[in-house]
């Protein structure tokens, strides 16, 4: 992934941090998810979050943190990330990380399935190859009949639909206040999982590692999430899309030293279609741009 001289080296940089921090904190929940329901976890996520973000600001913005003028589509996009963390939360529990990891990066060819069903986008046959392209890759990642072809996959996948869905919708909210819309996930993630946690009693004290590290889940998101949103500040979204395909590099590699989970022939060539089919939608994306600048990214 080499480069183009008008993005800045510290977009790079950021972006290749901001998919590390992701990664980091995938890869502790998948050790809590071993001794704590997923929904705990999700909830922490989410509540850490909206308590990082409500010191830092509330004393800058007030109420306006929580103004917009799509209050509907704010809260359906609000709760539609914390499924997608529940579900693959789960999935983490039973895959390996890499290979979580690369079935959730099926996301940007459901997001030009999902921008052809719900914003009229047009499937172009370079389109329809890619799409089919990237089901292909994940098909030979879980490989049905294989180990890695269970429930837990389907649960990867699913959190791959939801947050291609939670893209659609940050399309719809380009125009809005970008701490708006990251506020809003935190918090109606934090009341969702609320709501739900009591059927989740953990019956048993947590030692202070594991708080610290739920606690370091939420930190990590907020510091992932705010480091993405600088570094594409910094440089367009097609330019940048190719290198957040680092994540799946970071993967294999926590994956490897931390689980000692290395993926084996079948997922490491699935996991370069799906990358390689990911990098072509960023660049055929990126060329119709150029055409039509009024037409958004197929990522945010």
């Amino acid at each position: 992934m080499r480069p183009h001289a008008h993005v800045p080296l510290s977009a790079i940089l950021l972006i290749s941090g901001s998919v590390l921090c992701f990664t980091i904190l995938d890869a502790i929940v998948k050790s809590l998810t071993q001794r704590y329901p997923v929904p705990l976890l999700v909830w922490a996520r989410y509540a850490m979050q909206a308590l990082i973000m409500a010191a830092w600001l509330l004393p800058q913005m007030g109420t306006a943190l929580m103004r917009t003028r799509r209050l509907r589509l704010q809260l359906a996009r609000g709760a539609i990330l914390p499924l997608s963390s529940l579900c693959f939360f789960s999935a983490l529990r039973y895959l390996p990380l890499a290979e979580a990891t690369a079935i959730n990066y099926t996301t940007p060819v459901l997001v030009m399935i999902l921008a052809a069903v719900f914003l009229g986008e047009r499937l172009t046959p370079p389109r329809i190859a890619l799409v089919i392209a990237g089901i292909a890759g994940m098909l030979i990642i879980v490989r049905p009949g294989s180990e890695v072809f269970q429930g837990a996959a389907l649960l990867g996948f699913a959190a791959a639909v939801f947050y291609g869905a939670y893209q659609i919708l940050t399309r719809k909210l380009a125009r809005e206040d970008p701490r708006v819309t990251l506020f809003y996930p935190a918090i109606v993630g934090t009341l969702m999982m609320s709501a739900v946690l009591p059927w989740f009693t953990v019956e048993f004290a947590m030692p202070w590692r594991d708080l610290a590290l739920v606690a370091a889940t939420g930190l990590l998101g907020t510091i992932g999430h705010f480091v993405f949103i600088l570094a594409f500040q910094r440089a367009p979204a097609s330019a940048l899309t190719p290198f957040t395909y680092m994540q799946l590099v970071w993967a294999t590699i926590i994956g490897w030293f931390v689980f000692d989970n290395f993926p084996d022939a079948w997922t490491l060539a699935g996991m370069a279609v799906i990358a390689g089919s990911g990098l072509l939608i960023a660049l055929h994306e990126r060329r119709r741009a150029k055409g039509n600048p009024q037409e958004p990214t197929a990522v945010d």
